[in-house]
C-alpha cells in the first residue's frame, strides 16, 4: 500500500470552505491508498510550520506529497514544502489550483523553476493551467480534472427560466461578489421579482462590503453565509441561474457543480473559465465586470428556454465525464 503525505489548507472545522483535500484525499483513499493530512491549523505561521514537521516526521513512510499549490499567499507553503521535500529526497506532485498561476510564472520564475521544475510531476485541473505550464517549459505538467462524484447531483430540467440567481463561492475581492448586486439591481428594472441568493464564507471582508451594497441599493439578497454541499445542492432546486463573477479563475468546482445540476451558467470569460465553457453550448460567457452583459444574458435565457435547455444538456454531458469513475485511472498513473 502507497503511504502518501495530502498538504492542503484542511480548514472547514473552522469555517472555510471545503478544498480539494477535502474531496480528492478520501477518494484516493477509496482506491487503497493510505493518506495523512496536514494541515488543520488556522493560524498561517502554525500551518505552515505544521506543514514542514509533519512531513519531516514522516518522511521515512512516505512514497509521495501531494501539495495543494495557489497562486497568492499559500504559494509560498507549497514553495517551502517542496524544498523540505528535496532535501529529503522525497518524490512531491503540485496539484495547480490558482487562476492567478501564470502571472506566478511570470514574475517569479526562479522561485517556480525550483518548485515546478523539480516536481515528480505537476497535475493541472484545467487546460488552461496545463497550457501556460507547458508554454513556460514545464513538460512534466499533466492534465487530470477536477472530479466530480456526478451520482450526488441530481439532474433537474427547469421548465421556465426566471431570474432567481444563485451564486456560489467564497466571498473574495477576486471573485468580485458586489458584481451579483448590480446585476440584481439592473435585473429589477426589468423583471420585479427576480431574486439573488449568495453562498459562501467571508474570505477578505467582502461579504460586510456586499452587505453594504445590497442594503444601499434596497434590495433584499440572501446571504446565507458557508454552507456544506449537501446543503447548497438542496438549495439550489429553487433557483433558476447561476452567475459567476469572478475576475480570476481556474476551473471553479461550483460551476462544475452547478452544471451538474441542471443549473444554466452564466459567467465572467476569465482565466481557465473558457477552457470549461464553452459560449453558447454549455454556458453564456461575459466580459469581466461587464455587469450590461451579465444582465443581457440573463434577459437572453429567461426569453428562450430552448436555449437554456440545450446548454444545460451539454452542460451535464460535459461534467459526466469527471466523474471520478473517469478520473481515478489517471491518479494511479501519476501516483
Amino acid at each position: 500500500m502507497k503511504s502518501l503525505l495530502y498538504i492542503g489548507n484542511k480548514l472547514s472545522q473552522h469555517g472555510v470552505s471545503v478544498t480539494t483535500i477535502e474531496t480528492l484525499g478520501p477518494l484516493l483513499e477509496s482506491e487503497g491508498y493510505r493518506v495523512y493530512y496536514v494541515s488543520s491549523e488556522k493560524n498561517m505561521v502554525l500551518r505552515m510550520l505544521d506543514m514542514l514537521w509533519q512531513m519531516f516526521r514522516l518522511r521515512k513512510m512516505l512514497d509521495m506529497v501531494l501539495i495543494d499549490t495557489y497562486s497568492t499567499s499559500s504559494f509560498w507553503y507549497a514553495f517551502l514544502v517542496s524544498q523540505l521535500a528535496r532535501i529529503l529526497k522525497l518524490r512531491y506532485l503540485p496539484l495547480l489550483h490558482g487562476g492567478n498561476l501564470p502571472e506566478r510564472l511570470k514574475n517569479n520564475p526562479k522561485l517556480c523553476s525550483l518548485l515546478f521544475g523539480n516536481a515528480a510531476i505537476n497535475v493541472a485541473p484545467s487546460r488552461y493551467l496545463l497550457h501556460h505550464f507547458t508554454v513556460s517549459g514545464f513538460s512534466n505538467t499533466v492534465f487530470i480534472p477536477n472530479t466530480l462524484e456526478i451520482a450526488n447531483y441530481t439532474f433537474k430540467e427547469r421548465e421556465a427560466i426566471v431570474p432567481q440567481l444563485l451564486w456560489v463561492r467564497a466571498f473574495a475581492e477576486i471573485y468580485n461578489p458586489s458584481m451579483a448586486v448590480e446585476v440584481l439591481r439592473k435585473l429589477k428594472t426589468q423583471f420585479p421579482d427576480a431574486t439573488l441568493c449568495m453562498v459562501g464564507p467571508d474570505k477578505d471582508g467582502s461579504l460586510v462590503t456586499t452587505k453594504a451594497l445590497a442594503k444601499a441599493y434596497e434590495l433584499d439578497v440572501t446571504f446565507t453565509g458557508k454552507l456544506s454541499k449537501k446543503e447548497w445542492v438542496n438549495l439550489s432546486a429553487n433557483y433558476s441561474i447561476f452567475i459567476n463573477t469572478t475576475n480570476f479563475d481556474n476551473t471553479p468546482v461550483s460551476v462544475m457543480e452547478a452544471m451538474a445540476l441542471g443549473l444554466p451558467v452564466v459567467s465572467t470569460n476569465v482565466g481557465g473559465i473558457p477552457y470549461l465553457l464553452e459560449d453558447g453550448v454549455d454556458a453564456l460567457l461575459v466580459e469581466a465586470n461587464s455587469v450590461s452583459q451579465m444582465v443581457t444574458a440573463v434577459e437572453r435565457l429567461c426569453s428562450d428556454p430552448h436555449l437554456a435547455t440545450s446548454i444545460t444538456r451539454a452542460a451535464r454531458a460535459k461534467v459526466e465525464a469527471f466523474d471520478w469513475t473517469n478520473v481515478r485511472n489517471a491518479w494511479k498513473n501519476v501516483i
